[in-house]
């Protein structure tokens, strides 16, 4: 072999490292997500799929589930190092409780997303007409679950709260008549609204606990957390990366529109019309000194937290 043909194999041999190695390099996350597609939820799927993660040296593997419920279970057992969308309320109970939870981020601040509806031809036009009928929430301890408990206290109802699962399980549910009232979040919904199929009766934030405070989470466990710091810290990088990302720019809602199979319109209209881009700002918990109190008069807690578990509860990585 000349010196020629060595040098030539050198390099290839190099390009091909460097071109390796990030791939080498790459960290593996396992993510629980709650609503596979809704606009919050979607954000770590997107930034994988567009390439961010990758670029902050991370593999992200996600399982969807049902709810919030669900999602915390799966991080308090350490099955997943990461649960996106974890009701506050959910969280909160389950510190109190003494799981080894903590909240890494702010996944959604407002409730407004969050929407009530019924089938067009219902008699039932607003909450109080509830009485005796069942009204939907995805798992316990999520955040429509905390929604419903907030409706049945400042309204009064005497409806029956009942798990229901995905917005797609729940229209269907509501459609075939076994359900009364369902919930459902942009972009699910939004054709049987345009159509007059179904109406809707409230939002998140006709509960007005909810409104203007942070609803749901980002979760990890204590050994993630304290094991795998910089992990963390690297996510949620990339995390803050792809949300300036979908609000910047509609090559961010193609990635999307082709792994969930919506048009680029529906999730605009979705991004535009029902999430601020501070809505889904992970850098705060906002409201949190009414929320602990909030947490006691839902019954989620029995005591509100102290500011010393609070400060263990909730430990976001700075920017």
């Amino acid at each position: 072999m000349n010196r020629s043909t060595i040098r030539a194999a050198f390099a290839l041999t190099f390009a091909l490292t460097s071109l390796n190695g990030t791939a080498f390099a790459q960290e593996t996350l396992k993510l629980a997500a709650g609503q596979r597609g809704n606009w919050d939820t979607s954000v770590a799927e997107v930034g994988m799929r567009g390439g961010i993660f990758k670029k902050h040296g991370l593999n992200l593997e996600i399982v969807y589930t049902q709810g919030s419920g669900e999602t915390l279970q799966a991080v308090i057992s350490e099955s997943v190092d990461i649960g996106v969308a974890v009701g506050i309320m959910g969280a909160l109970s389950a510190y109190s409780k003494g799981a080894p939870v903590r909240v890494i981020g702010a996944e959604t601040t407002g409730a407004g997303d969050l929407y009530w509806y019924v089938k067009a031809d219902s008699p039932i036009k607003t909450l109080k007409d509830t009485d005796g009928k069942t009204i939907a929430f995805s798992t316990r301890g999520s955040s429509t679950d905390g929604v419903v408990t907030a409706f049945m206290q400042q309204y009064d109802l005497k409806a029956k709260p009942t798990s229901t699962g995905s917005p797609s399980s729940t229209l269907t549910q509501v459609m075939s008549g076994q359900i009364d009232v369902g919930w459902s979040a942009p972009p699910f919904g939004i054709d049987q609204l345009d159509k007059g199929e179904i109406r809707r009766i409230a939002t998140g934030n006709d509960a007005a606990v909810f409104k203007g405070q942070t609803v749901r989470t980002l979760t990890t466990n204590v050994k993630t957390l304290t094991t795998r710091k910089a992990t963390i810290e690297k996510f949620m990088k990339a995390y803050r990366e792809t949300i300036d990302w979908l609000y910047s720019s509609d090559d961010a809602l193609k990635v999307y529109s082709e792994w969930i199979n919506i048009p680029v319109a529906k999730l605009k209209r979705t991004r535009d019309e029902y999430f601020t881009k501070a809505a889904v700002d992970p850098d705060k918990i906002v409201g949190v000194e009414i929320i602990v109190k909030d947490a006691v008069t839902l019954k989620f807690t029995v005591t509100e937290l102290t500011r010393e578990q609070l400060a263990e509860l909730i430990q976001i990585p700075p920017r």
